[in-house]
């Protein structure tokens, strides 16, 4: 039975903080974007994904970012000049 490598305790916290530096900058930069000119909505997710492999708190954030994004898209698409109709006169 062949066991799996235990990586260095150092490794696991230097991941860790390297992802939280990245993850949380680009958060901050998309938040920081909401009210700059650039894409906040898309960098706010980015920076949630990038945080999600290594804390669940962000995954479960991103999920429901996901979950409402797919609302507003389906509205809009509903509300749409262009989207096909049911009704045939």
């Amino acid at each position: 039975m062949h066991l799996p490598e235990r990586r260095p305790l150092t490794y696991v916290w230097a991941r860790r903080i390297a992802i939280s530096i990245v993850g949380g900058t680009v958060l901050l930069i998309g938040i920081a974007m909401l009210v700059l000119p650039g894409p906040g909505l898309v960098v706010i997710p980015l920076g949630l994904a990038i945080l999600g492999l290594e804390f669940a708190w962000a995954r479960a954030w991103l999920r429901k970012v996901k979950t409402r994004t797919a609302v507003v898209v389906n509205a809009i698409r509903r509300n749409s000049p262009f989207a096909p109709r049911n009704d045939r006169d």
